[in-house]
């Protein structure tokens, strides 16, 4: 039995029930989930719709947190950008994004602020992965598939590698 002066004891009995929430309680909801970090639209619906009355109030609800700027897509791939940018290149970024519900042009635009500085993070990365110069063909196709698993472009990729040789 939860005690009376722990704050979540209330979300967590209600959580236990069935029945959807009232559109106070999933504008709540939806708050609790913002407040911890941004959410595209898509992964807001994903995680409140087992618990919203309908489609239309839950649309409802979204459109309101756009409107009022507390959910933004946009400021989603912003951070995610910033996140991912240290390890991933441009591609690798756009992909995650539209994994995660971001629309194509948002992605575009977000992973291509990233591409600008795609060869300062391949070189970092690739120094950091590999101290020596490639002792054979086998090792350096080895490193390039590292990098292209990565999300970095085929002419970054050779040109740190040395595979304009072949």
């Amino acid at each position: 039995m939860p005690r009376e002066t722990d704050p979540g004891a209330v979300t967590r009995q209600r959580d236990a029930g069935s029945g959807p929430d009232s559109p106070q309680e999933l504008r709540a909801r939806a708050l609790r989930l913002l407040a911890r970090r941004e959410h595209t639209r898509a992964e807001l619906r994903r995680k409140l719709s087992p618990r919203a009355e309908s489609a239309e109030a839950l649309d409802q609800l979204l459109d309101e947190l756009v409107a009022k700027k507390q959910l933004s897509d946009e400021r989603y791939a912003g951070e995610r950008v910033h996140v991912l940018s240290r390890r991933y290149g441009a591609s690798r970024i756009r992909q995650d994004l539209k994994s995660r519900g971001v629309d194509d042009a948002t992605a575009t635009r977000a992973a291509s602020e990233a591409a600008a500085t795609d060869l300062e993070r391949a070189k970092a990365i690739y120094a950091r992965r590999y101290r020596t110069p490639p002792a054979d063909a086998a090792e350096r196709a080895k490193r390039m598939r590292f990098l292209q698993g990565r999300g970095f472009s085929h002419a970054i990729i050779r040109s740190l590698t040395g595979g304009d040789e072949e």
